[in-house]
């Protein structure tokens, strides 16, 4: 059963349609990687996901729920969309840390504010946010930043920043963690132990669409990959598929350039 579809998703930009009529599906636990060349669109279908930018046209269904649907647009509102929202974790290529808070309380903030929602939340106020700072605790440690919890971002190097934002994504256990570019900011040296997170979350089977350039980690690491081309979806496959009998000669032209060697 998918636990994403994507039906017919358009997205203009005034008169410039960026997204053409995207559809796929991604099953719970696979991990799919979307490539393509600068500008192809990648980008903006991630944010038309997290609803960071709003669909012209398609639906989005996570677990058989259509979440939006561009002709029944208008009767979704704010507190609507954020609700929606949940279902995706989302990872910047620019880590997008709170500068004031440790590493830890940027962890656990999204969560704490949520808490104080909750009818119970008064009464049982100290133990809901034990339960909180211990699973943000747990999850830094899952990343390998035991030792870092209270360092504030400006203490942290670039790697150790992303990997915070992905526990960050973690804690409000979404449906699907997106990941946008996660090592383009980063130096070479500092990418590796990024991607090693990623791929102990593949390995646990979290369910992940990555956007990324690292052709040698998305073949290893992805499910599925989708090859973007100027806002259609030019391939979609395997990775064997894709990365070794693709069927399009745009395809074959893209790819290329990182295997030439």
């Amino acid at each position: 059963m998918s636990i994403l579809e994507v039906k017919n998703l358009k997205k203009n930009f005034g008169s410039l349609e960026v997204l053409k009529g995207i559809d796929f599906s991604l099953e719970k636990g696979e991990a799919l990687a979307m490539i393509g060349a600068s500008g192809s669109g990648k980008t903006t279908l991630l944010r038309c996901l997290n609803f960071l930018e709003r669909p012209t046209h398609g639906q989005i269904i996570v677990n058989n729920k259509v979440i939006f649907d561009a002709d029944d647009n208008k009767s979704l509102g704010d507190a609507q969309i954020r609700k929606n929202r949940l279902h995706f974790g989302m990872v910047f290529q620019s880590f997008n840390l709170f500068p004031q808070y440790t590493a830890l309380r940027n962890c656990t903030l999204a969560r704490e504010l949520m808490a104080k929602e909750r009818p119970d939340f008064k009464e049982n106020k100290k133990k809901i946010m034990d339960e909180i700072t211990a699973e943000g605790e747990a999850l830094l440690e899952s990343v390998g930043l035991k030792e870092k919890m209270n360092y504030y971002p400006h203490q942290l190097s670039g790697g150790q920043q992303q990997r915070v934002a992905i526990a960050r994504a973690l804690m409000l256990q979404p449906d699907i963690l997106c990941f946008d570019e996660p090592t383009s900011a980063l130096d070479p040296e500092l990418t590796g132990e990024v991607l090693k997170v990623i791929r102990g979350l593949a390995d646990r089977h979290t369910t992940m669409v990555i956007v990324t350039h690292e052709m040698k980690f998305a073949r290893d690491v992805s499910d599925k990959v989708l090859f973007l081309d100027q806002g259609t979806i030019a391939e979609y496959g395997t990775p064997e598929q894709v990365f070794e009998h693709p069927k399009e000669e745009r395809t074959r032209q893209f790819l290329e350039r990182y295997f030439e060697d």
